[in-house]
């Protein structure tokens, strides 16, 4: 009688559950959730894999390939692969934030500039610079939005135009509100400086404002030295928080040093109390080659120790139900690079040699394109993996239909893609499409 009874119960739960079930399933209407448009540059990609063409040129993705079109690794990296291989006894779970090590390497390597940068090193001593390892350069992007939401009063975020596309996606789903401030001027393919300013000036006081610190994505085009004092002076009058950019350290001079005097000059002001605070998004994907390894870091800059400690255990905090902590293979590799005797230094050539071809690449492009009706002294003024031609769509949109040659309807041109067996095809096609 029991043994039945308990049947009788089983069935009629079964049936409750079974009835929940179906509502629930009813409330998430699959066939009403709208399809997304595609990633502009990955579609890119696959349309470019999808062309039979065999003189095709793919210009859209943002990763190096060498003069045969092939990707590589650097011969550094291979070697601290190989240590890595013959040293490595455990793959624990680094802490939430990586490791100490990774930590004190990046905060030395970018903010010390390895002894050189005295403002650099004294806010290290006073514990007012708090470093976590990210996932790449999108996850430390994605990491202080969302800590900036949390605890910064003021949302919006002023981003300048044009910038690289995921920024503000990014900022817009960690609950930010992006508005663009004025950057370039596409009618003369140059920086806008004076309405850059003036847009600045006139946005609300104590806003974020992101800045690129060097090899602007897509443009190609950087502030001067003098340049950034003015515009580090506008945010110290309207109490901006800034927060850096950093996914090309390296790609302007060849030399990662010199291509950061914006740190150089915030970590002072910062020293000086007079922009106290700000925060630096950093990826070794491109200067290192360690795409796929997904490893960068958020460093960010506090007025003193002890906020430093709370800053810290919030990072955690939000890191922790995200992905609880950071992948292991590329922040070993960074490691062993910086340790090694001789490493460091072989790593520096083999980013300086990946920068030359770019800017020789560069240069034979410019001496095939015709510029009897168009000015392209514009790209050599530009740094970077990039080229922002100032094509319109519409010859973009040729480009590719007429000469599978693959790029963004903005006119950039990831330079990587070209090389000695492509770049008379590659100008003889642009030639094309810019006769009047």
């Amino acid at each position: 009688m029991y043994k039945s009874q308990l049947i009788k119960q089983t069935q009629k739960q079964y049936i409750q559950s079974t009835r929940f079930l179906s509502s629930t399933c009813q409330l998430l209407k699959w066939n009403e959730i709208p399809l997304a448009p595609p990633d502009k540059i990955l579609g890119i990609t696959e349309a470019y894999i999808n062309d039979s063409n065999s003189k095709k040129i793919n210009l859209g993705v943002g990763a190096y390939r060498d003069n045969q079109g092939k990707p590589i690794i650097f011969p550094s990296v291979k070697r601290a692969e190989e240590i890595l291989l013959q040293k490595e006894n455990e793959k624990e779970y680094t802490p939430i934030i990586g490791s100490k090590k990774f930590q004190n390497i990046v905060k030395n390597f970018i903010f010390n500039n390895s002894g050189k940068d005295a403002n650099g090193e004294q806010l290290i001593k006073d514990n007012r610079i708090v470093t976590s390892q990210t996932i790449s350069g999108t996850g430390s992007l994605r990491v202080i939005a969302d800590f900036l939401n949390r605890f910064y009063s003021n949302k919006k975020i002023l981003v300048p135009k044009p910038t690289w596309a995921n920024h503000v996606a990014v900022f817009k789903d960690a609950g930010l509100d992006p508005e663009f401030y004025n950057y370039y001027e596409t009618s003369i393919n140059d920086l806008d400086f004076e309405n850059l300013k003036k847009s600045l000036i006139n946005a609300p006081n104590e806003s974020v404002v992101l800045l690129h610190a060097c090899c602007h994505n897509p443009t190609g085009m950087d502030l001067t030295s003098e340049q950034w004092d003015e515009v580090l002076q506008i945010i110290q009058d309207k109490k901006f928080f800034p927060l850096v950019d950093m996914a090309y350290q390296g790609f302007a001079s060849g030399k990662p040093y010199e291509d950061i005097y914006l740190i150089r000059k915030l970590t002072k002001k910062a020293n000086e109390n007079e922009i106290p605070t700000f925060a630096l998004c950093q990826s070794f994907a491109k200067n290192m080659g360690l795409y796929g390894e997904r490893t960068g870091s958020i460093s960010i800059i506090t007025a003193n120790s002890n906020d430093s400690k709370a800053v810290e255990s919030q990072l955690k905090k939000l890191i922790r139900p995200i992905y609880s902590s950071p992948p292991i293979h590329g922040s070993k590799i960074v490691e062993i690079i910086f340790e090694e005797p001789g490493l460091k230094d072989q790593w520096l050539n083999d980013l300086n040699k990946v920068v030359g071809r770019l800017n020789t690449v560069r240069s034979k492009l410019y001496e095939k394109l015709d510029k009897s009706n168009y000015n392209w002294d514009h790209l050599l003024k530009q740094r970077g993996m990039f080229v922002y031609t100032g094509l319109t769509p519409e010859q973009v949109i040729r480009l590719r239909n007429e000469f599978s040659v693959y790029a963004t309807e903005d006119g950039r041109f990831s330079i990587s893609g070209i090389n000695d067996n492509n770049v008379e095809y590659l100008a003889n096609a642009i030639n094309e499409v810019i006769k009047k």
